[in-house]
């Protein structure tokens, strides 16, 4: 999916009342500015492979943090890459399989493209 595509759909989940609730605090901003975007984005493909990968990832639905830990997870939250369930709903990408090199690219660009909207 290309950019262009990439940024409606990030526009059209600002719209909704819980993913347009996230945003990164000043800390997590300050974290992306020092370590720069390519170690964010490393840290981002490193998380997305780990915890959402497996066909059926531990603890699915529980496992991405909601507190302000690291910009990649509330990025996840505001992306709707959370869970395999909003993986579903919101990219359609089907649970119950492991995801694809493509898919785990898709989703950390998505989150890299966030993440940029919330430092610019």
């Amino acid at each position: 999916m290309n950019d262009l595509l990439i940024n409606a759909l990030l526009n059209k989940l600002t719209k909704s009342k819980f993913r347009g609730s996230f945003h990164l605090n000043s800390k997590m901003k300050e974290y992306v500015r020092i370590k720069g975007m390519d170690v964010v984005k490393k840290h981002a493909y490193e998380i997305v492979k780990k915890n959402l990968g497996d066909a059926y990832p531990k603890n699915d639905g529980k496992q991405t943090t909601m507190r302000q830990v690291h910009p990649v997870f509330i990025a996840q939250h505001a992306c709707a890459c959370c869970c395999r369930n909003c993986l579903n709903k919101w990219h359609h990408i089907p649970k119950g399989r492991k995801l694809s090199e493509q898919e785990i690219r898709y989703i950390v660009r998505l989150i890299v493209l966030w993440i940029e909207r919330e430092t610019a």
